[in-house]
């Protein structure tokens, strides 16, 4: 491995490291939602694939996961089909045709709400 990739990595495990202990240990909360997502799936996409290898999301979900346990913070794992950006977060209603593409959740009821805020505040949900 070269000397640059090896600092890349280091620098990379160092932030995923003190990240996660931050959420965990620092925050304090009680319960701790995170997606498992179709990873490989979504490797499939070219235009994703580069950016999903780079965040390294699964280190980041185990380290979280293993920290909440070691911490007393329950873990709950929503369903890779749990449609978290589908449904609206004010009515319950769930929008089957949401493309990636589309950023901002607009729902009949006249709900607008950035996709992943909408999707944030049913993982929330989810865990009460």
């Amino acid at each position: 491995m070269s000397n640059l990739r090896e600092k890349i990595l280091n620098i990379k495990t160092d932030y995923i490291q003190k990240t996660t202990s931050e959420i965990v240990k620092i925050k304090q909360p009680t319960k701790i939602v995170m997606e498992d997502l179709n990873t490989k799936g979504l490797m499939k996409n070219k235009k994703l694939a580069k950016s999903i290898q780079d965040v390294s999301w699964y280190e980041t979900y185990r380290q979280i996961q293993y920290k909440s346990e070691w911490y007393g913070v329950e873990f709950i794992t929503a369903d890779r089909f749990y449609p978290s950006s589908k449904t609206c977060n004010s009515c319950g209603n769930i929008k089957k045709d949401l493309k990636l593409h589309h950023r901002i959740y607009k729902c009949e009821c006249g709900y607008i709400e950035d996709r992943d805020i909408n999707a944030a505040k049913n993982l929330e949900l989810l865990a009460n």
